[in-house]
C-alpha cells in the first residue's frame, strides 16, 4: 500500500503536467492551422464608415494584415450597423448558410443582441485568438457584458468608449456638471447646445445619460424594457427634453444628423457644447484644425455612459479564419496603442497593461494625448449601458414626440 501510494504521488503530478502541456500544444497547433488556412482569404469587414480617422485606421490595419499574413481586407462602409444585421438575417432566411457576404462586423448593443438571439454568429471563438488573453476582463466589465447581454465568446472587444462633452473654453468658463445643470446652462445660453438626432447612436446615448441621472431606480434599465411601465419610467426624460429643446440650437426643431455634423457648428461658433463618444476626439480635431484650439473636454460629476466596441463573425462567413486573424491583430498591443493615439484615432484600449512587456507598455506611455483630452484616470465613473432593448424603445419614443418629419 505504501508503494502504491508513493506511485500515485509520482504519477498524478506527471499526468497534470502532461495534460497542461498538451493543452498548450493543442491551442498553439490550432492557431497555426488558422493562420495557414487564412492565407489568401479576403475578409469583408462591415464597419461604420462615417469618420475619416476610423476609415484611415481600418485601412492601415488592412495593409498590415495583408503584408504580415497574406489576407486581403475589404472595408464595407456602413452608415448603420443594422444594415449588416439585416443582410445576415436575409441570407439565413434564404438558406445561405455558407459563403456569406460578411466576414467580420464592428458591432455592439442592440445589434449584437439581435444576432445572438437569432443564432447569426459564429463561435464561441475569442479564446482561440492568442491576444484575447491580454484583454482586461476584470476591471473593464463591459468587455464581457454588452448592453447587459453576456458576450460568451461570440465577439471580441477592440475599443472602449465613453460619453464626454466638448466645450469652447473661450465662451464657457464653468461647464455644467450634471444634466440638470446643463438644462440651467441651456436656459441661460439659448441656442448654444445641441445633440445628434436619434436614432444616431450618440443622440441615443444622450437620452440614456439623461434618463440614468433622473430616474430613482436605475436597476430597471439593466432589465428588458417592460412596455407596460415604459411611459411611466421615462416620464422624467420626456419632461426634461420638453424643457430643453426650445433652448437648443435652431430651437430644437433641427438636429445634427451625427457626431461629425456638430463639429462645423462648434468651429463656426454656432454652439459652445457638443457631444463625443471619444475622450480624445477634441484633441484630434484641434490638431487637424477642425476645431478651435480653445476647445476642451469635460465629463459629468456622477459619471457618463460607456461601452465597448466589438468584432463579431457571422455564422455563414466564408473567411472566418481570416476574420479571426484580423481580429487578433487588432487586439495586439501594437494595434491597440496606435488606436489609442489621438494622432490616428484616440480610442481607448481594452487591454490590461499589466499583462504587457515593458517595451509594449512604453507604446502607451509615450502617447501624446493632446491639450483637450482627459487622461484615462480622470474620466470618472463609467456608467453601464441599459439593456439593449432600451435602445429601440427610446428611439421610437423620441421619434414619436420630436421627429421633424412628423
Amino acid at each position: 500500500m505504501k508503494i502504491k501510494k508513493n506511485l500515485y504521488q509520482f504519477i498524478i503530478p506527471f499526468l497534470l503536467i502532461f495534460f497542461i502541456t498538451g493543452q498548450k500544444e493543442t491551442h498553439s497547433q490550432s492557431w497555426d492551422q488558422t493562420l495557414n488556412t487564412s492565407k489568401g482569404q479576403t475578409v469583408y469587414w462591415n464597419a461604420w464608415g462615417g469618420d475619416e480617422r476610423t476609415n484611415s485606421y481600418i485601412k492601415w490595419a488592412g495593409e498590415q494584415v495583408k503584408n504580415r499574413f497574406g489576407i486581403r481586407v475589404k472595408h464595407v462602409k456602413l452608415t448603420d450597423t443594422a444594415q449588416a444585421v439585416s443582410r445576415v438575417i436575409a441570407e439565413k432566411a434564404a438558406g445561405k448558410h455558407t459563403d456569406g457576404s460578411i466576414d467580420l462586423v464592428w458591432i455592439n448593443g442592440e445589434n449584437f443582441a439581435t444576432m445572438k438571439r437569432n443564432k447569426l454568429l459564429y463561435g464561441p471563438w475569442t479564446s482561440k485568438a492568442p491576444n484575447y488573453q491580454l484583454v482586461d476582463t476584470i476591471n473593464k466589465k463591459t468587455t464581457t457584458i454588452d448592453f447587459s447581454v453576456p458576450v460568451e465568446g461570440l465577439e471580441a472587444p477592440w475599443g472602449m468608449a465613453q460619453l464626454v462633452f466638448m466645450y469652447d473654453s473661450k465662451s464657457v468658463s464653468d461647464p455644467p456638471e450634471t444634466v440638470k445643470k446643463l438644462l440651467e446652462w441651456s436656459t441661460m445660453n439659448k441656442g448654444r447646445f445641441t445633440y445628434p438626432q436619434p436614432p444616431n447612436f450618440l443622440g441615443t446615448t444622450f437620452l440614456k445619460q439623461v434618463l440614468i441621472e433622473l430616474i430613482d431606480d436605475t436597476s430597471l434599465l439593466q432589465k428588458k424594457v417592460n412596455p407596460e411601465t415604459f411611459t411611466k419610467v421615462t416620464t422624467p426624460l420626456w419632461n426634461y427634453l420638453d424643457i430643453i429643446h426650445p433652448n437648443l440650437w435652431r430651437s430644437g426643431k433641427i438636429f445634427p444628423q451625427n457626431g461629425p455634423a456638430q463639429h462645423p457648428l462648434m468651429d463656426d461658433g454656432e454652439i459652445d457644447i457638443a457631444l463625443s463618444f471619444e475622450p480624445s476626439e477634441a484633441s484630434s480635431l484641434i490638431a487637424k484644425k477642425t476645431l478651435p484650439n480653445t476647445v476642451r473636454t469635460f465629463i459629468l460629476k456622477g459619471g457618463t455612459v460607456g461601452n465597448t466596441s466589438f468584432l463579431a463573425i457571422p455564422f455563414n462567413s466564408k473567411s472566418r479564419e481570416g476574420a479571426m486573424v484580423l481580429a487578433n491583430f487588432l487586439l495586439s498591443p501594437e494595434a491597440q496603442a496606435r488606436k489609442q493615439n489621438p494622432e490616428y484615432w484616440g480610442n481607448a484600449t481594452v487591454l490590461d497593461l499589466n499583462k504587457l512587456s515593458p517595451h509594449e507598455v512604453r507604446w502607451f506611455e509615450n502617447i501624446d494625448y493632446g491639450v483637450a483630452t482627459l487622461r484615462p484616470e480622470t474620466l470618472g465613473n463609467t456608467l453601464l449601458e441599459p439593456h439593449a432593448s432600451w435602445v429601440s424603445a427610446l428611439e421610437k419614443g423620441w421619434l414619436q414626440r420630436y421627429s421633424t418629419g412628423k
